[in-house]
C-alpha cells in the first residue's frame, strides 16, 4: 500500500488527513502534527525550515509522498526540501490554487503566513484584501473558538469593506477549514469559499499516477 505523510502543526493538518483518507482509500495517511513546535516555527523561515526537516527526517525515503499541510512552511520551504531530497516526493498548500480567480476576494490568513513575496504576489494579482486571525488557529486547535470570536475579530474588519456578493474568500489556514459553514452563514451562499485541500489531493493523485481513482 501506499504511504502518504502529512505534516502540520496543528488541527488544520488533522483536517486535511481526514480529507485524504476519505478521498483515497487505496493509501495510508501517516499524520506528523508538529503541536509543540507550532509557536517556534512561526517565528523565523530558517527555524520554520529546521524544526520541520527535523519532524520529516524519520519518513524521508520511507513514504511514497509527503505533504506539507501548512501555507507558511509550503511558500518558505518546500522548494529547499525539493532540492535537498530529490529522491523524496513532496507537495504542499499552494497560495494560488487553480480554483482561485480573478474577483473580489478575500484572504482569511495569519500574518505569519503573509510575510513571504509568493503571498504578496498572490494577493497583489488577485488585488485581494487580507484578514488576519493570529489568534483563531490556537483557538480552534483547542476547541475554544466561539461566536463572539467571529463578532469581535472578522466582523469588525468586514464593517469597513465593500464585499460583493459573488466574492470569494480564501481560507490561507487549515485551521479554518473547520469554520466553512459559520463562514458560509457570513458571506452569504452565494460567496465561494476556496481553500487549497481539493487542489492538493488532486496533485497528490497526479504525483502518485492514480488520477484515475480521483472521485468527481
Amino acid at each position: 500500500m501506499l504511504k502518504i505523510a502529512v505534516f502540520d502543526t496543528g488541527y488544520g493538518g488533522e483536517l486535511f488527513a481526514d480529507r485524504l483518507e476519505q478521498e483515497l482509500p487505496v493509501v495510508e495517511v501517516i499524520r506528523i502534527i508538529a503541536w509543540r513546535n507550532a509557536k517556534r516555527i512561526e517565528e523565523h523561515p530558517f527555524t520554520a525550515r529546521k524544526l520541520t526537516e527535523e519532524s520529516l527526517r524519520p519518513y524521508i525515503g520511507n513514504v511514497d509522498l509527503l505533504v506539507i499541510a501548512n501555507y507558511q512552511i509550503s511558500a518558505t520551504c518546500l522548494s529547499y526540501f525539493r532540492r535537498k531530497y530529490p529522491n523524496q516526493k513532496f507537495i504542499g498548500f499552494s497560495l494560488s490554487p487553480e480554483r482561485i480567480v480573478k474577483r473580489p476576494t478575500i484572504i482569511l490568513t495569519t500574518k505569519s503566513t503573509t510575510k513571504n513575496l509568493t503571498y504578496f504576489t498572490v494577493a497583489r494579482r488577485l488585488k485581494a484584501k487580507t484578514i488576519c486571525l493570529d489568534n483563531w488557529p490556537l483557538l480552534i486547535d483547542d476547541g475554544e473558538l466561539t461566536d463572539d470570536n467571529f463578532k469581535t475579530d472578522l466582523e469588525p474588519a468586514l464593517k469597513h469593506m465593500t464585499i460583493p456578493k459573488t466574492c470569494q474568500i480564501f481560507l490561507a489556514c487549515g485551521q479554518f477549514n473547520d469554520c466553512i459553514q459559520k463562514f458560509r452563514q457570513i458571506f452569504g451562499h452565494n460567496a465561494r469559499i476556496v481553500d487549497s485541500f481539493d487542489h492538493t489531493i488532486h496533485e497528490a493523485y497526479h504525483t502518485l499516477g492514480l488520477r484515475s481513482l480521483r472521485k468527481t
